[in-house]
């Protein structure tokens, strides 16, 4: 058995990746009195404009707060968060505002990828124990040799060679840490893409610099099949982000002209499609198909995989290990929360990194396989369940019932934003009340036609949220 202190002996402890997992992940070992080296790929983006066209912008509740607060960074991250309170739903030129939660605490914040990971980069640095390493590319892992092998970015891809102790890849969805520790230790990936994709625009600030619509909001344009979202930003603009099934399914007798990226190869299909779809964000945008164009497309995927880790040498965390669509705003959130779940596990087993590995992954799994469901499902949600009748008396009949049973009782939605319930736990709990809702709802035009009595008998019997 070896402790990470034994193992630095052969090699510096380095993680790869410097987003906010692995920036993060260096940050924490750091605290553990850890000298560390993050190798990055992308030049300094503290420096360097590199993400135009592919942010979407960051939800981030409390399962990130807390992560970002044990680090100490949560007085810089308020400067740039903007809370938002709700979902604003943008319907045939009307708009309706439906509320995260039933408590005035419960909103959760639009921040800036870029500058949210600058914060955290600048943590890791703070540390003084983290060798920032940018335009380092990782090519190969030799894991008899405890080599890594690496190219120079900003010096025509010149060839290099690291040593490393132990290995930490928080190197996102192509991670080549993670594909060097699965092909050792016989683990395996399941990537399930998304028949949908992505492409980002901008909302500018108006003529007098400021807000063009409610910046405390999530706009929602929902379209059944594909939907539209915008979130603010503290300089007066709004992240919008297009979320678009890629190919047509002319299958589908309720498929939208136009409703897919594959048909909208032409300013004029572009035009014609947000003049039909979203007449009211249209007038927002000048420059709304210079825009489309010149943004890149992005691709959408679930990753799931099994073995994190090899040995006491390497450990995968973030994208690399679990990564999910992000329609439930918790992408990042469950990479920070792994962090310092793997952390608090390694300082549980300090004197076997081996065995704090393949505890992480076992404790850990269930959690982030819960979350990649539900995003999947919360996609549904976003671009057609908020108008669906059925959705929406479910939904005003969970707040209230949260409001009269709080310690029983609380909606998906909330149980994963505004807690810290097991994610696992979320999903069976909120399965559970899923079956109450619709037992009570059951030929009800509106909540007030509910059987109270029956809802607090099925209410009580729950699980105090707090045992979960």
């Amino acid at each position: 058995m070896t402790s990470l202190a034994d193992l630095s002996a052969t090699g510096p402890i380095t993680v790869i990746g410097g987003g906010p997992a692995g920036s993060v992940m260096a940050t924490l070992l750091a605290g553990q009195g850890l000298d560390v080296t993050l190798f990055e790929s992308r030049p300094d983006l503290r420096r360097v404009d590199i993400d135009a066209g592919r942010s979407i912008n960051l939800a981030l509740a409390e399962r990130g707060i807390v992560a970002l607060r044990h680090i100490g960074v949560m007085d810089r991250i308020d400067a740039i968060a903007i809370p938002m309170a709700g979902r604003m739903i943008h319907v045939e030129g009307e708009r309706s505002f439906q509320p995260y939660g039933s408590r005035a605490h419960e909103v959760i914040y639009s921040v800036s990828r870029t500058d949210l990971n600058a914060i955290l980069l600048d943590a890791a640095e703070a540390t003084g124990r983290v060798d920032l390493r940018f335009e380092q590319r990782l090519r190969g892992v030799d894991f008899d040799q405890r080599t890594l092998h690496l190219t120079d970015e900003a010096d025509d891809d010149r060839p290099l060679e690291a040593p490393f102790g132990v290995l930490f890849g928080a190197d996102g969805t192509n991670s080549p840490v993670r594909d060097a520790t699965l092909a050792v230790n016989g683990g395996a990936l399941v990537d399930a893409p998304l028949s949908h994709g992505y492409k980002e625009l901008e909302i500018p600030p108006g003529a007098d610099g400021d807000f063009q619509l409610d910046p405390n909001a999530l706009h929602i344009w929902p379209r059944g099949q594909f939907m539209l979202i915008a979130l603010a930003n503290p300089e007066g603009d709004f992240t919008v982000t297009l979320f678009l099934p890629n190919q047509p399914d002319l299958t589908d007798d309720a498929h939208h002209p136009g409703g897919s990226f594959a048909e909208l190869d032409s300013a004029e299909a572009v035009e014609s499609f947000f003049a039909r779809e979203f007449p009211d964000f249209v007038p927002l945008v000048p420059d709304l198909t210079k825009q489309f164009f010149a943004n890149p497309q992005g691709r959408l995927s679930t990753i799931r995989t099994t073995g994190w880790s090899h040995g006491a040498q390497s450990v995968i965390l973030g994208d690399a290990a679990h990564a999910i669509v992000p329609f439930h705003g918790q992408g990042m959130i469950a990479a920070l929360e792994s962090a310092m779940v793997l952390d608090r596990t390694l300082r549980q087993s300090p004197t076997d990194v081996a065995a704090a590995f393949a505890a992480f992954e076992a404790n850990r799994k269930p959690d982030t396989d819960a979350i990649a469901d539900m995003a999947l499902d919360n996609y549904i949600e976003m671009r057609s369940g908020v108008v669906d009748p059925d959705y929406l008396i479910k939904r005003e009949l969970a707040l209230e019932l949260e409001r009269r049973w709080p310690d029983h009782i609380s909606p998906r939605y909330g149980m994963v934003m505004f807690s810290s319930i097991p994610c696992s736990a979320v999903q069976a709990r909120a399965a559970e009340q899923g079956r109450i809702l619709t037992e009570l709802t059951a030929g009800a035009d509106s909540i007030d036609d509910i059987d109270w009595a029956r809802a607090e008998t099925l209410v009580e019997a729950l699980t105090p949220l707090a045992d979960l």
